[in-house]
């Protein structure tokens, strides 16, 4: 019997996914550890990797498919000594085990999203294709939602896929049918139903609509759901740099031989754990009727990739010397932009630092990263006029704001977090002691 190959659940917070590219084709053999397919999550684009061995009999997701839940069938496996014909004749039967059959054991123990159920997703099916003088029309779910959307009959449509499967290709090169508002039909009654509106108001003004990619929606929710159920207090402190400088061109002359070459961002990610170990009232997360209290300080770090914001994290900063930070901060940004990052290089981090200081942003307030308590924004360091022992001169000088639950974190708390900050960048020989 064809062993079903289902979507997995690549972070503990995945529901459902992108099945981005497969890496593999119909008749192909594959062995554990193979790389099948590489899966959206809702942070990164991750690889899909085989856990048996056999002949991939039927891909019955395409790639490109959006919102496939945890938990479908997305593949066929067929197992060794079992005839592929008769595996992917099963499969595109409607034969092979369902969807709502129990992921295995191992796999249900390690996933704490819960199990699908057993109606199939509403995003990846449609109604179901008419029938063409009697026989069943055999479609893969992305062509028969691409159909649906367009208002396609796929009777009309000869399928090039295996026996004459109607694929995603099929139905793009196909006529469809004038759209409307009311075009679409329920899946539930075959009854028109208007088309869900836009959020935004159409003005005539021309413009392009681009489509949300998963990480934009995760981020999209989060920060929403940030801003309106946690009360964010903000303190703001204008830091000295020069000597921090200094001790960055000190440190990097000393590292030259070991091609480590430190930025001012990794020396504030240092002087932010130091801070949290100062003061551990900040390194919390409220928890409704519980206050966590964490005893390491693991940084996450905002980092721009294409699909949107991501924060990997350099776990217990406070413990790292600013060398080892310098090397996994380069190396986890890497990752981020190219997609490459797995879930535990950032999900966790007991507090947040963003800086924009790059592109010559002066100051900002961050929005808090639950269930985190607080997040620092370092804007460009500049040289400001500066008063030292009543005489005027000049200096550079970075404007950093903290951003704290006020559920968890009390502002005096907060005020000896940004004020332990300062002193050590002000004083920076303390990172390095």
């Amino acid at each position: 019997m064809p062993t079903p190959i289902k979507m997995p659940a690549l972070s503990p917070t995945m529901e459902e996914g992108t099945l981005a590219k497969w890496l593999v084709k119909e008749g192909d053999t594959v062995s554990a550890g193979d790389i099948m397919a590489e899966i959206e999550t809702d942070k990164a684009t991750m690889e899909f990797e085989a856990v048996d061995e056999g002949v991939i009999a039927s891909i019955m997701v395409d790639e490109g498919s959006e919102n496939v839940q945890v938990g479908t069938i997305i593949a066929m496996l067929a197992e060794e000594g079992e005839n592929v014909d008769d595996a992917k004749a099963a499969a595109l039967s409607g034969d092979a085990p369902k969807a709502e059959e129990a992921a295995p054991a191992e796999e249900a123990a390690s996933n704490p999203v819960p199990a699908p159920t057993p109606a199939p997703a509403p995003a990846l099916t449609s109604a179901p294709a008419p029938a063409a003088k009697g026989d069943r029309i055999i479609a893969s779910p992305l062509a028969k939602r691409i159909a649906e959307q367009n208002g396609i009959d796929l009777s009309t449509i000869s399928g090039s896929g295996p026996n004459g499967r109607i694929v995603k290709a099929d139905v793009e090169g196909a006529s469809s049918a004038p759209k409307s508002a009311t075009a679409a039909a329920s899946p539930q009654t075959g009854a028109p139903v208007a088309a869900a509106p836009s959020e935004i108001p159409d003005f005539g003004i021309p413009h392009e609509d681009e489509k949300l990619n998963n990480v934009r929606k995760v981020i999209a929710r989060r920060l929403t759901e940030a801003k309106q159920t946690i009360p964010h207090i903000y303190l703001t402190v204008d830091v000295q740099l020069d000597a921090l400088l200094d001790l960055r061109k000190q440190l990097n002359g000393a590292l030259e031989a070991q091609e480590i070459k430190l930025s001012v961002n990794d020396l504030l990610i240092k002087a932010l754990a130091k801070a949290l170990q100062m003061v551990p009232q900040c390194n919390v997360s409220f928890g409704g009727d519980v206050l966590r209290q964490y005893h390491r300080q693991d940084v996450s770090v905002a980092v721009a990739a294409p699909s949107g914001l991501i924060t990997p994290i350099i776990t217990d900063a406070g413990g790292k010397s600013v060398s080892q930070i310098s090397t996994e901060m380069k190396e986890l940004a890497g990752k981020a932009r190219d997609g490459k990052l797995q879930p535990h290089e950032y999900q966790g981090g007991t507090a947040s630092l963003s800086n924009l200081g790059m592109f010559g942003t002066k100051q900002f307030d961050a929005v808090i990263n639950p269930p985190q308590a607080m997040i620092l924004a370092v804007g460009a360091g500049e040289q400001r006029p500066h008063v030292v022992d009543g005489a005027l001169s000049v200096a550079t000088i970075m404007t950093a704001t903290g951003s704290f639950d006020h559920r968890a974190i009390d502002g005096v708390d907060g005020a000896k977090f940004m004020d332990a900050f300062k002193k050590l960048v002000e004083n920076p020989l303390g990172l390095v002691a």
